[in-house]
Formats: structure tokens, sequence, C-alpha cells
């Protein structure tokens, strides 16, 4: 058994779960994905990630915005970004717990996006020797995803 937990209880006979732990992705954007897909339908939200990917749409960046060039497609939100690794990883996410809805038996057309989000993992810690005996810092912090789809007529 896995020693982490969800940290969301959803009601097991109508919902569906998925997660990715110790993802190698930046985690403001994974926040940013997870807060534009939430409240969507699985469609509409697999074809957002899609879109993203491909570089189609962007993702409105509304928490860490800072020094964000604008975007002419949002039109809510004016700054924005294109996080194809990040939304790659979510997609994944995404499609397993689609199968995870799949094998219990919920009609995939009547799914939505309950709960999607992302948790700081653990830090790797790195270091590069420089001149002189000092040495810099190259760290790498992992991201945890958590999706939970519900069945709504």
């Amino acid at each position: 058994m896995p020693r982490w937990h969800y940290s969301m209880t959803l009601d097991p006979a109508r919902t569906a779960i998925a997660s990715g732990r110790d993802l190698r992705i930046s985690f403001k954007h994974a926040v940013e994905i997870c807060s534009s897909i939430r409240g969507l339908t699985l469609e509409e939200a697999k074809k957002l990630l899609e879109d993203v990917i491909n570089m189609k749409r962007p993702i409105p960046f509304k928490r860490y915005h800072g020094k964000l060039g604008h975007r002419k497609q949002l039109t809510k939100w004016h700054s924005g970004r294109y996080p194809v690794k990040a939304a790659k990883e979510i997609l994944k996410i995404l499609k397993s717990a689609e199968a995870n809805a799949e094998y219990k038996g919920l009609d995939i057309s009547k799914l939505w996006v309950v709960h999607a989000a992302a948790h700081k993992g653990t830090k790797i810690r790195k270091y590069i020797p420089r001149a002189f005996g000092r040495a810099t810092p190259y760290f790498r912090e992992l991201v945890h995803v958590e999706i939970g789809l519900e069945e709504r007529e």
C-alpha cells in the first residue's frame, strides 16, 4: 500500500480518482493547469490540454503571473503561457482517472472534474562545483497531482 493519501474525500460510488506522484514538472505550471481544468467536463478538459500541447490555446496564469506576457487568445484573463510538459503529464493522469471511472462502470460522457490539485513533493538537491571551492545549488522540486472525476446528470 502507498504511504500517501488523497487530499479530498469523495463518494466512491459516483467518483473516480487518480494521481501522479513525484512528477518532474513545474509546480507553478501544475497549479495553473489544475485551476483551469477544475469544473470542466472530462471532454472539455482533455480538449483544453491537447490544445495547450499543440500550442493553440494558452493557460491563463492567475496566481503566478509576474512579468508574464499577454496572450490575445485569452478572453477573460490577459496573461498566460503554454506549459506543454506539465500539460502532457496532467493529461496522462486525466486519462488514468477516466480509465478508473470506466472500470467502476461510470458513464464517461457525464464525468466532470471536481478535484484537481497540485502539491509540492520532495526536493532533489544537487550542486554544480565552481571555481575556488564554491558550488552552485541545482535544485529540482517534484510535484504531486491529484484529479477527481464525478458522474453528474
